[in-house]
């Protein structure tokens, strides 16, 4: 009976530590970009607008989180929104879809956020649905880039300024572990 006690207390010990560990290998990267959606484009036709190189940052970043690029197991794409900036007064009433892709030097593009059928009423934010890729490929990189794709179901007068706020989920292991 002392001996099932110990396994017991050993297997609960053992569980909570795993979960102890996963907490200090887990840990996000958010990325802010700003882009302009032009004033004068075509309804219903796609207008892609591709941001300049983004630093990652990531060999910095994963040694603040005690790891290293050869230790990342995956990183995904947790969420994705795009908040209206400028004109204040303006909204998204014009987007009738969004798609949003992620290109690094070497590798191919893929889709990783989008939105589609978007209401007039939707504000000034639009939370995107995310592709469960693994993505750590891309953010072990020194530079991305995102290409986003709108369609507008109304002309608009003024440019709109956008910025595209995107969180990734890193699961790595700690350095000597």
């Amino acid at each position: 009976m002392k001996n099932r006690i110990i396994v017991f207390s050993s297997i609960i010990l053992s569980l909570a530590g795993c979960k102890k560990i996963d907490e200090w290998t887990h840990f996000q990267i958010p990325y802010t970009e700003r882009i302009t959606i032009p004033s004068g484009i075509l309804v219903n036709i796609p207008l892609n607008i591709q941001t300049p190189d983004i630093t990652t940052n990531s060999k910095s970043t994963f040694e603040v989180n005690n790891t290293h690029a050869d230790l990342v197991e995956e990183i995904k794409l947790i969420s994705m929104s795009i908040n209206h900036a400028l004109p204040e007064n303006d909204d998204f009433s014009f987007i009738k879809a969004v798609h949003v892709f992620i290109s690094a030097d070497g590798m191919a593009e893929t889709e990783i956020a989008w939105k589609d059928n978007i209401p007039d009423s939707i504000g000034k934010t639009i939370n995107l649905e995310v592709s469960n890729s693994d993505l750590k490929e891309y953010i072990k990189k020194d530079n991305i880039a995102l290409r986003v794709s709108t369609t507008t179901d109304e002309i608009i007068t003024v440019d709109q300024q956008v910025d595209v706020y995107a969180v990734f989920f890193v699961d790595a292991k700690i350095l000597g572990q």
